[in-house]
């Protein structure tokens, strides 16, 4: 993975240069593709997120290979977003939470741990705010923690397993601010992803690590009376060395 930017007037996109180059090496990627009605008026939405806030799941037959993508709008929520809904306070381009997640994604990546790839991360520049997507590519046949956890189907081993994949990425240093049952997805052969990323960042070991737990035990009790015992699933899995990719 090779990241690059292409720069508009009024926008800028950090994108993976090495799938999204044409022979010439010019971005086939352009700011009309993170936007979701640019996929809407061509039948190329396949599904959307619930849960996960406006993601959608977009076909990207013109641009890649790829199955599908999922493309993110940057929303916000709670009280900020009765002050304003998309629009987030120009601090810098790489400083904007589009930037920053796309780079960690990639950061990631290419350390072979379980995130989806990333694809890229569109800005647009409105006087003092920013509006911005990301893009990255979709799981197959991936479910939340939180479904099979509902339904039932999540036995010892494969909660032994998201704990050990959450410590993969504590030994890294990867801080995941909302670390929540809908943000681990589990594929058909029930490998373990982490998603969303937004607003997480690399640092030294510390308290948030048991802090990032306390938040996955306050999630899952959401959504099974077990609650309890999935969480010592996992915790047993957590505490044994990492899994290997």
């Amino acid at each position: 993975m090779r990241l690059a930017t292409y720069q508009t007037r009024k926008t800028c996109i950090l994108y993976d240069a090495e799938r999204l180059c044409d022979a010439q090496g010019s971005p086939r990627i352009a700011p009309e593709h993170f936007e979701p009605d640019h996929w809407r008026t061509r039948g190329a939405v396949l599904g959307e997120a619930p849960g996960r806030g406006s993601s959608v799941f977009i076909d990207p037959a013109d641009l890649s290979t790829d199955n599908a993508w999922v493309l993110r709008p940057y929303l916000r929520g709670g009280m900020a977003a009765k002050v304003s809904r998309k629009h987030y306070l120009w601090t810098g381009l790489e400083r904007t939470r589009a930037f920053r997640e796309m780079r960690l994604l990639a950061e990631l990546y290419l350390q072979k741990l379980p995130v989806p790839r990333p694809v890229g991360a569109c800005i647009t520049r409105t006087q003092l705010a920013w509006t911005g997507a990301l893009i990255t590519v979709r799981i197959p046949q991936a479910r939340t923690l939180a479904d099979r956890v509902m339904e039932s189907s999540a036995d010892t081993a494969l909660l032994e397993r998201v704990g050990s994949v959450i410590r993969r990425f504590h030994e890294v240093g990867l801080d995941h601010v909302d670390l929540n049952a809908r943000n681990l997805l589990i594929d058909a052969k029930d490998n373990v992803w982490l998603i969303d990323l937004d607003r997480c960042r690399l640092r030294s070991p510390g308290r948030w690590q048991s802090a990032n737990l306390a938040r996955l035990g306050r999630s899952l009790a959401r959504f099974d009376r077990a609650s309890d015992m999935v969480m010592a699933d996992i915790q047993l899995g957590y505490r044994n060395l990492p899994s290997t990719p």
